[in-house]
């Protein structure tokens, strides 16, 4: 064969070559287009149903209409891709196994205060609770909350709440399922994370009505209201204002209330809170700022200038120089009776007009004194000249506010969550199931959402499986 013939061959081969090479290198940029598109298709289908999904955090929620709040200060600085993944991805795979507590030792008797648990169903005891009072209810509820098989919870969520309570108050019901995992029954709810009560009974009165009025849990009520006070979200933290977990922050303000002597604390009533959240008590309190005229000692609270100092000027352990604290109702009622009760002070309650699941154990006179909002300092001079005319008793009434507290443990938290959704559970006359709208919150979800100091307080609250059944729920009062 020739020169030129080889040539000719080798020239045809490199042609040859060269096209199978263009067409394999187009082949790989069609597969990398393509793939690029997929992604890109991905990501915006991604972020699509992250535009629509409402969280526990607040994403894609609005401020309740009967308490407006600034939504800025939520701070939802999530990716769409990790709203995704906390919302469908997290509680793919979770265990679903009930373990009941099992104990040799019979369960003790709940706290008599449980009892209210009746007195607040009592309206729904003949109609029962019914899917057409459920939907009524819904016009004043931040959320649904549907338990099924006594491990899962699946929320529907309709308006954001302030802060990050929801978070919290959701993160309280997965602890209740996974202290008694399989034994809280089918149940299906409305709830608010909003302060004050809805419900009210002129307007809902069944005499009036004809018929049950709509029942929704919240945090306090009244005299004048049907709402179910249920356990708020402070028990498991407040990142917000620096509160620790209930079980921790008892034990440091109990602590810190042992530091001073009876005899060597200050012999004047101490208040420290916000008095801006249209609250005419606290407006009120302040005129009594003086420790000469009203034995009083009255300050303002600033939580922005809290928050920018690190909360030096605010632990509540620090809080407990004064044989005298004052008690001032809010916006509503407020978180802050738990912690003034702590203390071992003598608890000066004003006019209480809300009252949530724990106050109703408290006796005027025993473990508090009651003060007149029409006569409040002369009210609050006359306690404290009381007390210090009576140092005995008044140490002694102190004590019996703290020990109060200390009954109240977790353990005592969670049971009363317990028996109040189990006592619910027996009024619906329908079977509980999976709203369309709603979707499936685990542990896992929620710390998802959470920021690292929101994380930090959840996982410091967390819960296991109990070692012992719940407290032994009393009777109603007229049995």
């Amino acid at each position: 064969m020739g020169a030129s013939t080889t040539a000719f061959f080798r020239l045809g081969g490199s042609r040859r070559y060269s096209a199978s090479s263009s067409t394999s290198v187009f082949t790989l940029l069609l597969l990398l287009s393509s793939f690029l598109i997929f992604l890109k298709l991905i990501d915006s289908a991604v972020k699509d149903v992250a535009s629509r999904t409402r969280t526990v955090a607040g994403h894609n929620l609005e401020a309740t209409p009967w308490h407006p709040f600034d939504l800025d200060e939520r701070r939802l600085d999530l990716s769409a891709s990790r709203i995704f993944h906390c919302s469908y991805l997290s509680c793919l795979g979770q265990s679903r196994a009930a373990v009941n507590p099992s104990s040799s030792s019979p369960p003790v008797a709940c706290t008599d205060f449980f009892r209210a648990i009746h007195r607040d169903l009592e309206p729904w005891r003949r109609s029962r609770v019914s899917l057409a009072s459920l939907a009524e209810s819904r016009k004043y509820a931040a959320m649904r909350v549907v338990i099924l098989g006594g491990t899962g919870l699946y929320l529907d969520l309709y308006y954001s709440c302030v802060q990050s309570r929801a978070m919290f108050t959701v993160w309280g019901l997965l602890q209740l399922l996974r202290r008694y995992p399989g034994m809280i029954p089918d149940v299906d709810f409305m709830l608010d994370c909003m302060d004050r009560p809805a419900i009210n009974r002129t307007e809902y009165d069944p005499t009036a009505t004809g018929g049950p009025p709509p029942p929704l849990f919240r945090y306090c009520t009244t005299k004048g209201h049907f709402d179910i006070p249920f356990p708020d979200w402070s028990f498991w933290g407040w990142p917000e204002v620096n509160i620790k977990p209930w079980h921790e922050q008892f034990k440091e303000i109990k602590l810190g209330s042992q530091s001073i002597p009876w005899h060597m604390k200050e012999a004047t009533a101490y208040w420290k809170g916000n008095p801006d959240v249209q609250s005419p008590i606290r407006v009120e309190l302040l005129n009594c700022n003086d420790t000469k005229q009203w034995k009083a000692q009255i300050m303002r609270q600033d939580w922005v200038q809290e928050s920018n100092s690190g909360f030096q000027n605010s632990k509540l352990s620090n809080q407990c120089k004064h044989r005298y604290k004052i008690y001032a109702e809010g916006f509503a009622w407020s978180v802050s009776l738990k912690y003034i009760l702590s203390c071992g002070s003598i608890s000066l309650i004003i006019d209480p007009q809300y009252e949530d699941f724990f106050s109703r154990g408290l006796i005027a006179k025993e473990n508090y004194i009651p003060i007149s909002l029409t006569n409040l300092c002369p009210s609050i001079k006359s306690a404290v000249n009381w007390g210090n005319k009576h140092p005995s008793a008044a140490e002694a009434m102190g004590m019996k506010g703290q020990k109060l507290m200390e009954e109240l443990s977790m353990d005592r938290v969670y049971d009363y969550m317990f028996h109040l959704l189990v006592e619910y559970s027996k009024l619906q006359d329908f079977k509980p199931a999976i709203p369309p709208s709603a979707q499936e919150v685990c542990v896992e979800s929620v710390l998802c959402f959470a920021g690292d100091q929101r994380r930090e307080l959840l996982e410091k609250s967390s819960s296991r499986s109990a070692s012992t059944a719940p407290c032994t729920l009393p009777p109603p009062e007229s049995l």
